[in-house]
């Protein structure tokens, strides 16, 4: 198939957390599998051209919104390629792996806006919201469709990924731009990577969209008397996605719906929940160039060392007590403020907190404070840094993640994957991946971190208290370590999945285009296709 990936960050070009991670990987695993995959997004500030060996091309996308007209230049790349043996091996026994020899890479395409996206930060400034972020993302959206065009390269599917991207599928189903012919027949499908983030703007701001103003309705765009860009993806995808079976669930009801969980029930037939799987190459503490020491869940010796060595580096005394890491977003849904207030209880214990992240300004004052107060025992780093993260998730004996809300989480299956045990809300992706320990599961020998029920601060330190305690137990953190080091979170199962949900998209779409033409009717109608 060819499948046309439209997200606003891909690892490693640009990245601000889990979504640049899946944009990167889930195309690479269906290159894998022999599929024609190609990915789109802005070129920002931070995109190095020269490090990625970025190209000019002579095509160029147009986009007129109301008066203005904005020819974006495109550059051409590829993605990275480091899909493991054993994918590779896996799509070769697979039924698509008849559709061409495995890839080495995938082309990345970035379309050049200096006015929209030359600038700090892919979607704030300094915590703060660009104030153009509907015009810089219309106009990416609809750039990304006019790409194809340039290219001359049709895709059976467009895949968009989150709200930044959910006006291409709009401008397909109702737009001016999907009755061109060229555009026929094409499946749309969505991911919603988390629902808490909807783009969402005044209703005067409407003409930025460039879709037409029926469009603006219950059935479209309007949320609330707002215009919702998420739910352009809700609305008008062949198929929905979400990234954990869990949080599929969870959407659907009040408690976690964002206020949109009646639609995702009005959809509950095009809503699918497949669980993101991580790259094994680039988190393999045998490979792993970040770390001082390399190992596996046979010899462990070298995690030892990278627990040294990451206690040196953050200037924590070289003791045996617990190590914690924390690496993640400093915001209320990963569960910073229920941390926070538990600090006194968890400094009580025999343990040591190191934190990697930014994110709201009062979590830094906050956890800067606490680092004074606990010199020794808490070490904070506010910054973005990947060599750090992987040392980390390598020098840590546990990784906390007391989420509210978790769509699927990542850290959690990189920590297994270097014998790092999680400590994990039972919500989303983190209850779909990470087995409690309790006395059959150890007895089963498939448990593989601690996991708590209630989001508050008590049943935090609750569940902090237990891995204390199992980890003055050796057999039993050994055979934690060990049992999730063993745990398959590679895109091959995860990618096959994908493949299913395209293919119907596209059955569905050639369906709608042969009943378009049978029926005479060249406008798409205003609701999703059946």
């Amino acid at each position: 198939m060819n499948i046309y990936s439209i997200a606003s960050e891909v690892d490693p070009f640009a990245k601000t957390g889990g979504l640049a991670d899946v944009a990167s990987a889930l195309p690479k695993a269906l290159a894998a599998f022999g599929h024609d995959v190609r990915v789109v997004l802005p070129l920002y500030r931070q995109v190095n051209r020269e490090r990625f060996g970025l190209r000019a091309t002579a095509a160029r996308a147009s986009v007129t919104l109301g008066q203005q007209t904005r020819t974006l230049r495109v550059w051409e790349g590829t993605l990275p390629a480091c899909a493991p043996d054993a994918l590779l091996r896996s799509a070769k026994q697979s039924e698509a792996s008849g559709a061409g020899r495995p890839k080495t890479g995938v082309p990345a395409y970035f379309l050049e806006c200096a006015p929209l996206f030359d600038r700090d930060g892919l979607y704030q400034d300094q915590g703060t919201d660009h104030p153009d972020n509907l015009e810089r993302f219309s106009v990416f959206a609809q750039g990304a469709l006019r790409l194809l065009s340039a290219l001359g390269w049709k895709p059976d599917v467009v895949h968009a990924h989150d709200w930044q991207a959910a006006l291409a599928l709009a401008h397909l189903a109702v737009g001016a731009l999907g009755r061109e012919p060229f555009f026929a027949a094409i499946g749309r499908v969505f991911t919603i990577h988390n629902l808490a983030y909807q783009g969402l703007f005044p209703r005067d701001a409407w003409r930025l969209t460039g879709l037409p103003d029926e469009a603006f309705s219950l059935n479209g765009l309007e949320y609330y008397g707002q215009l919702s860009c998420l739910k352009a993806g809700l609305v008008f995808a062949d198929v929905l996605t979400t990234v954990s079976p869990t949080y599929v669930r969870e959407i659907q009801t009040p408690e976690f719906g964002c206020g949109l969980d009646g639609v995702l029930r009005a959809r509950g037939e095009a809503l699918v929940g497949i669980l993101n799987g991580i790259d094994p190459e680039e988190w393999n503490p045998q490979t792993d160039p970040h770390l001082a020491a390399r190992y596996s869940a046979q010899e462990l010796a070298g995690k030892s060392l990278c627990k040294l060595a990451l206690q040196r580096n953050q200037r924590l005394p070289e003791q045996h007590d617990l190590l914690i890491g924390m690496i993640q977003r400093l915001a209320e849904q990963k569960g910073v403020d229920i941390f926070v207030e538990s600090l006194e209880a968890l400094m009580a214990l025999p343990l040591q907190i190191v934190i990697l992240g930014t994110g709201d300004p009062r979590y830094h004052e906050q956890l800067t404070a606490a680092a004074k107060r606990f010199p020794g025992r808490l070490a904070v780093s506010l910054a973005f840094d990947t060599a750090l993260a992987h040392q980390i998730e390598a020098g840590a004996d546990a990784f906390l993640m007391p989420s509210r809300f978790e769509p699927c989480g990542l850290n959690q299956m990189y920590s297994m994957r270097f014998g790092t045990v999680p400590i994990v809300t039972r919500v989303g992706g983190l209850a779909d991946t990470v087995v409690d320990v309790s006395s059959a599961t150890s007895a089963a020998k498939t448990a593989t971190g601690f996991v708590f029920e209630e989001h508050s601060a008590r049943a935090l330190v609750h569940a902090v208290r237990r891995a204390v305690s199992a980890f003055g137990e050796h057999g039993l953190w050994r055979a934690l370590v060990q049992t999730g080091m063993r745990q398959d979170f590679s895109w091959a199962r995860s990618g096959r999945a994908y493949v299913q949900q395209y293919e119907r998209a596209h059955a569905r779409a050639i369906k709608a285009a042969q009943g378009s033409r049978l029926e005479g009717n060249p406008t798409p109608p205003l609701q999703p296709r059946a």
